[in-house]
């Protein structure tokens, strides 16, 4: 449809929207309990979408199958019966994490997606997803992944209200606690930013350490110069551990409110990172976790957006890679954040170990080796 015309139309909802939260009636975690089959092995027609050229499965694809089943669980929890169209315009803010424990997803087997609302805020709701692939008639675990959804209103302009969230057992009850202390520490981790908290000792320290490691003390003299580094052995600078992408973002890929839809970005982005791993460390890489996905502001029809691979950390055969993402606007000729994502690989054999040369590329160190 015209998306200009459904805008309009969205506009009229504004008047369904609730008041308060306490005029929302409670739902319960299997009110909005979905399962959805990706039926890859059933019909072989749909396989080429999902194929990549190692005979697996697309892991941008999923990316982008989750972000969906992610919205359509919230509209599940928030649907009216007496409503024929939800008020409610639910976007992606978080993805908190996704982790593999499966190396391989075969392309010719069924596979099912579950998921609900595990925890509710006032505007906000996290969504638990599962993913299971069929094997000799069972289906058997692949992934968990824990999103972050928020309620906007019609126009996608300002928070809305949504249904609180009742557990109804124990293990619902700590599963809801669980939540609540997810909440706490992105809040933790948001203020814990070099631009508004100076690092601790441990985090001094690490840079002190990589700092010493990489001086050139081989220099005629007693002086030594901060300038004159040299890089250890089986090292790589890090910031010669990057790669680039542009692309442009045609109508095809908008959501209802006319703008980019987020699983898309996602799968863009977990592209660049994998060649950025594959790049690296020079044998195929395989996804192990996804975390830490912020989404700080939409990206528009039409926007140049511009993304930045780069290896951030390494541990044995592991490659953490961080990809930036940012529009230009060519006519302002400015800059803005949209997107930042991390994700964590698996090489086949043990990579060289990054190493920061500047004072900004070595805070991120302590942080990325704790998800490792």
């Amino acid at each position: 449809r015209d998306h200009v015309q459904a805008m309009q139309e969205r506009k009229a909802l504004h008047t369904l929207l609730a008041k308060r939260q306490e005029d929302l009636p409670p739902r319960r975690m299997k009110d909005s309990y979905l399962e959805v089959i990706l039926p890859l092995g059933s019909q072989p027609e749909i396989r080429e979408k999902y194929l990549n050229v190692h005979n697996s499965v697309r892991f941008g694809r999923i990316l982008e199958d989750l972000d969906s089943l992610g919205v359509l669980i919230c509209y599940t929890h928030t649907k009216q019966e007496m409503q024929p169209r939800s008020p409610l315009s639910i976007v992606t803010a978080l993805v908190d994490k996704i982790i593999l424990c499966k190396k391989i997803i075969h392309p010719d087997c069924d596979i099912k997606f579950t998921g609900n609302v595990s925890w509710v805020g006032r505007t906000s709701m996290e969504v638990k997803m599962h993913m299971l692939q069929l094997h000799d008639g069972d289906y058997s675990p692949v992934l968990d992944a824990t999103f972050v959804m928020v309620a906007r209103d019609p126009e996608n302009k300002r928070p809305a209200f949504v249904n609180p969230l009742v557990p109804e057992t124990p293990e619902e009850e700590e599963i809801f606690k669980q939540g609540e202390l997810n909440k706490l520490k992105r809040i933790d981790f948001s203020t814990a930013s070099l631009l508004k908290m100076a690092p601790t000792a441990e985090e001094r320290n690490i840079v002190h350490d990589i700092f010493l490691n990489t001086l050139d003390t081989r220099q005629e003299g007693e002086t030594v110069s901060f300038r004159s580094r040299k890089l250890p052995p089986s090292s790589v600078w890090m910031e010669d551990a990057k790669l680039k992408g542009l692309q442009i973002c045609h109508p095809q890929e908008r959501n209802i409110f006319n703008r980019i839809f987020g699983g898309f970005l996602m799968r863009k982005a977990y592209e660049l990172g994998w060649a950025t791993a594959c790049s690296y460390g020079g044998s195929r890489p395989f996804i192990v976790s996804v975390d830490d996905i912020m989404f700080q502001r939409p990206v528009e029809v039409g926007s140049l957006l511009l993304l930045s691979g780069q290896v951030c950390y390494t541990e044995k055969n592991y490659i953490q890679v961080r990809v930036h993402s940012e529009v230009y606007d060519p006519d302002t000729r400015e800059h803005q954040t949209t997107n930042i994502f991390h994700f964590t690989f698996k090489s086949e054999s043990e990579v060289p170990q990054v190493v920061p040369k500047t004072y900004g590329g070595k805070y991120p160190i302590n942080a990325l080796s704790s998800q490792l």
